[in-house]
């Protein structure tokens, strides 16, 4: 196996594909000199969780084998990241040994920390709990779901940075949809528990949200983060984020979505920032000290939304400032912010929320896209798959 690269990738996700298939795709000669260290076996398409979770897709429909996703030229080494050395352009793997790099682009994504809760890792999977956040257990939330009988039915926000900051409300109202639809809803407490003040950070979106709730009788309690799951008693305990007041919550139902955070090995590296992102100018997306580093997706540090949107814009910014880095050039690509959640309010409901780093609107339709829309859920559930895995991943869009 050849030990030194022109490229290197760290990271086999949206952003690592992504990348890698619009290098080849402007510079066909570099097959060979590429190669992404990942030692997963699967790639999923995470934004489809949601569905699945509600019963709408099919699990299977998010996954693909990394080797048939991984663009043919590009040399995959299926093994994990023990450590970088961006002074000496290199990386050690889990099994010690070295891999070189004239230019390294990283983008591991980010590490979900169950053990942040106590009694999470123990009742995941079962006394009611679920999480779309795991491939493991994302169809545990169907099932929570679908024998519904009545009850508290709770869902969380972390008061941490987080994968698609919409997805812990996608699911409430999916959830909340289809209890009224099967003559539950009357039994049904359907609660919202978030740290945040705020339903969503953008003025437009949130407006409209705060109807949905108030229409549906969605109670939301705001400031307050989830610390504690009995399960054998289903008791949640949560802490209020400014007074530190705690109280428990009965459930029956307790769709959880973890703490997250970056990666150990990012957070043990130079290329950190101090809170343990990848530090990056936020236009440029190269890495504030080291001049042949980039990086782009949830590892980074740029302040906008963790999404598959974001790496979207992100990825063709990183790509041409690569080339022109390569030939000593200034780097004229620069990255706004974009992002989007496609906010799936019910069962062919959806607000397809747009915006840059100012919190300002970018959208994209000719109409209000924060009114739901059953045209914008079935773009997300149909339509955004196929895009995903025959345009984002093979460098097309």
């Amino acid at each position: 196996m050849n030990q030194h690269y022109q490229v290197v990738i760290v990271g086999g996700g949206t952003a690592g594909i992504t990348v890698a298939s619009r290098i080849l795709r402007l510079k066909p000669d570099f097959k060979g000199n590429i190669s992404i260290i990942d030692p997963a076996q699967y790639h999923y398409y995470q934004p489809l969780w949601t569905l699945v979770g509600a019963g709408a897709s099919k699990f299977k429909s998010s996954r693909k084998n990394m080797k048939n996703v991984i663009p043919k030229g590009v040399e995959w080494i299926k093994k994990a990241v023990s450590g970088f050395e961006p002074e000496n352009n290199s990386i050690t793997l889990g099994d010690n040994t070295t891999v070189n790099y004239d230019y390294l682009i990283v983008a591991p994504g980010l590490q979900i920390n169950w053990s942040s809760i106590k009694g999470l890792q123990e009742n995941i999977g079962k006394n009611g709990v679920c999480s779309n956040y795991s491939s493991e257990y994302v169809n545990e939330t169907w099932r929570q779901i679908s024998n519904f009988k009545g009850g508290n039915a709770i869902f969380t926000h972390p008061n941490t940075p987080i994968k698609c900051g919409g997805a812990p409300m996608k699911i409430m109202y999916l959830a909340e949809d289809y209890f009224r639809k099967y003559n539950l809803r009357s039994k049904a407490n359907v609660i919202y528990e978030t740290p945040k003040d705020t339903l969503f950070d953008v003025d437009k979106y949130n407006r409209e949200l705060e109807k949905i709730v108030k229409k549906r009788d969605i109670i939301v309690d705001y400031n307050c983060n989830l610390i504690e799951i009995d399960g054998e008693k289903k008791v949640a305990t949560f802490e209020h984020i400014h007074t530190g007041n705690k109280k428990s919550l009965d459930y029956e139902m307790l769709h959880v979505t973890p703490p997250m955070g970056p990666l150990d090995v990012i957070k043990e590296s130079t290329l950190s920032d101090n809170d343990g992102w990848v530090e990056v100018d936020p236009t440029t997306l190269l890495h504030k000290k080291y001049s042949n580093v980039f990086a782009l997706g949830d590892a980074s540090n740029v302040p906008t939304s963790k999404t598959g949107a974001a790496i979207r814009k992100q990825a063709p910014v990183v790509v041409h400032n690569l080339m022109q880095a390569m030939n000593n050039d200034m780097l004229t690509n620069h990255y706004d912010g974009y992002t989007s959640c496609p906010i799936v309010t019910g069962y062919n409901k959806l607000i397809l929320a747009e915006f840059d780093y100012n919190k300002k609107t970018q959208e994209t339709m000719p109409f209000n896209q924060a009114k739901e829309r059953r045209s914008m859920y079935i773009f997300k559930k149909d339509l955004l798959p196929r895009m995903y895995w025959y345009g984002m991943l093979k460098g097309f869009m």
